[in-house]
């Protein structure tokens, strides 16, 4: 066990953990931020999708022992913000199990500034499975979140 200084959501946060311990369960399990899900374990469904120095990843698949003094944000950081006016204004969580990812995901193309047509922003967000079949409204809540101006 090695202790590693976390930056999550701004806040420093200490914790022992074996260096290959993917950060997903550094996440739920020490620092009990449980939106990032568990999806499949494999980078294959986004679930688990993270802020990592403003761009996404799937928190499943980095080690605890990599992320040195990036910035983590997780969707916990982006509650009661813009973004998540725009999922709720649209309707766009069915179970709510692949939301966390969707959301953070599409955080990471908002700060990237622009304005993405439909196909770029289908393009950024195919890495995310939704097994409801939301995949409309979510696009929705991005291309309002985009055109209001908003971001978390």
């Amino acid at each position: 066990m090695t202790t590693f200084r976390l930056n999550v959501n701004g806040r420093q946060h200490s914790v022992d953990a074996d260096s290959d311990t993917p950060l997903l369960y550094v996440l739920r399990d020490d620092l009990k931020l449980n939106g990032a899900k568990f999806g499949c374990g494999l980078g294959q469904c986004g679930a688990c999708t993270v802020l990592l120095d403003k761009e996404a990843v799937m928190s499943c698949l980095v080690p605890v022992a990599t992320i040195g003094t990036r910035e983590v944000r997780t969707v916990e950081s982006l509650a009661n913000g813009a973004l998540q006016r725009a999922f709720v204004d649209e309707q766009a969580a069915q179970c709510g199990y692949c939301i966390a990812g969707m959301m953070v995901r599409a955080q990471a193309l908002l700060e990237r500034g622009g304005t993405p047509s439909a196909a770029e922003i289908r393009r950024h967000m195919a890495v995310n499975l939704c097994r409801c079949g939301t995949h409309m409204r979510i696009m929705r809540a991005i291309e309002r979140a985009l055109h209001e101006g908003r971001s978390a």
